[in-house]
């Protein structure tokens, strides 16, 4: 373990991006020339003997993560201005001797999600700002003095998976709505004064007489019902005009493709992709392996290496040829050009700088806002509703899920993969084949007698939605051998 005071030298390494110190024996105060190292990303002090006041230029951190000083004896004031860390997606201040009221600036941290503020001598009432923090997922506030109501706005944070707001001072009703309604007593241990519903185990709701109470429920009730009519009639309308917007730039776009080569060797490919480096791996497949490049001229590739060691690698080659040389449409994976001989099968596809949507939805250090996230399922269903209905013979995708979408600069989506994907002849309404699709999100009659349809990919769209939106997998990443 390292004793002593953080070095103020620290403080001139300006493109510094991570410092993690935790787990040591370091005293004094949180070096304030840190909030001049505006580079980092993630801050790490917790479990050390740091005391002293946070300064206000930590606020200046606006590109930062992580904040964590848990576990320390900083002391004084939460300041204002963490207000202003933006960027930030975890604040721990937790076992420590904060004192005075929890600033309302720290609802503005709209991308923040998780906040443990527990175990200090915070006092005062719960910001009501804080149900504007709507990506949070985890907020512990126990072991405090906090007093007053819990706000009514936290029923507006549809992710809280997890609350703790147990010995307090709080009183008055705890909301139901929400993230309440998933809760139990464990969040509400040692506040005398709170009341509400018996499985919060607290006192019953005090009323001045039922026909006020019941007065007041019809109210909220007819709040709520007008509430929710008014959002659904704005997300519609938003999606009825995002539609009419991609279907125009969808036809710009048919005019206007990526530029097209002609067919090129292996050899230039394994040139562009540095002899298929790991370094440029950018995901697998079933019958693939897909590599970043870039071609002489510069231009950016994604190559598509088939492995043709294995049963079914040359049909789904073929499989994409067919199908992606004549679709045209914004929202699906551009085929730039096409790599073939007796031992070597590859694609050469528009890269996709943001990755998969499955990157998007896991990663801890990404977050997609509700918005970005809508957008990106209306891309899907354009591109679904072209395959379906916008060509000449259609075609079922067979395997949509979060890894195969794939984000652009703009974040916009675009279908991709179509390894396993069937072309439907005309006048058929499903074909059979042998069941190759992912667990999870595999339509029924898909899965049980291997029989394809449009509705195949309606299914999995469902699901892709759900996932999308509530960020959890629909299937256990390990399943049992048998």
């Amino acid at each position: 373990m390292i004793e002593g005071i953080i070095p103020d030298v620290i403080c001139h390494l300006t493109y510094l991006g991570a410092l993690h110190l935790s787990g040591n024996q370091f005293s004094g105060s949180v070096p304030p020339c840190l909030g001049n190292v505006t580079s980092l990303r993630y801050l790490n002090l917790a479990y050390n003997n740091l005391n002293s006041r946070l300064t206000a230029n930590m606020g200046s951190l606006q590109d930062l993560i992580e904040f964590n000083v848990s576990s320390n004896s900083i002391s004084g004031p939460i300041p204002l201005e963490l207000g202003n860390l933006k960027a930030v997606t975890l604040v721990d201040l937790s076992k420590n001797d904060f004192s005075g009221k929890i600033p309302s600036t720290l609802g503005g941290l709209a991308e923040l999600i998780n906040l443990s503020l527990s175990h200090n001598r915070l006092e005062g009432p719960l910001p009501d700002s804080f149900g504007k923090m709507l990506s949070l997922e985890y907020l512990d506030l126990s072991y405090n003095s906090l007093s007053g109501e819990i706000p009514k706005s936290l029923e507006a944070l549809l992710y809280l998976n997890y609350m703790n707001f147990s010995f307090n001072k709080l009183s008055g009703e705890i909301p139901i709505g929400g993230p309440f309604a998933n809760v139990t007593s464990q969040s509400f241990l040692s506040n005398g004064a709170l009341s509400g519903d018996y499985r919060f185990n607290v006192k019953p709701y005090q009323t001045k007489s039922t026909k006020k109470s019941r007065r007041k429920r019809l109210l909220i009730g007819l709040y709520t019902l007008l509430g929710m009519g008014s959002l659904l009639v704005l997300v519609v309308g938003y999606v009825v005009l995002r539609l009419r917007k991609t279907k125009k730039n969808a036809s710009q776009a048919d005019v206007s493709l990526v530029k097209e080569y002609e067919r090129i060797s292996d050899y230039e490919l394994e040139h562009a992709t540095e002899g298929f480096d790991e370094s440029n791996l950018l995901g697998t497949g079933s019958f693939s392996v897909v590599y970043k490049g870039i071609l002489k001229d510069g231009t950016l590739l994604a190559a598509k290496v088939f492995n043709v060691q294995l049963e079914g690698a040359f049909k789904s080659f073929d499989t994409e040829c067919e199908i992606l040389r004549n679709l045209r449409h914004r929202n699906l994976t551009k085929v730039i050009t096409s790599c073939a001989n007796l031992d070597f099968k590859g694609l050469v596809l528009e890269y996709m700088p943001n990755g998969t949507l499955d990157k998007w939805l896991y990663s801890h250090n990404l977050f997609l806002n509700l918005l970005q996230r809508l957008d990106i399922m209306i891309d899907v269903a354009s591109a679904m509703d072209y395959l379906h209905n916008g060509y000449s013979t259609p075609v079922v995708h067979c395997d949509l899920k979060p890894s195969n979408v794939l984000l652009d600069q703009e974040m916009v989506g675009h279908v991709s993969d179509f390894g396993i994907a069937k072309l439907l002849g005309e006048g058929e309404a499903f074909v059979q084949t042998r069941t190759i699709a992912t667990i999870g999100y595999i339509a029924p009659e898909y899965g049980q007698d291997g029989i394809v349809s449009m509705s195949c990919d309606v299914y999995s769209f469902g699901i892709l939605i759900m996932e999308t939106f509530t960020r959890k997998r629909q299937v256990i990443k390990y399943l049992p051998k048998n």
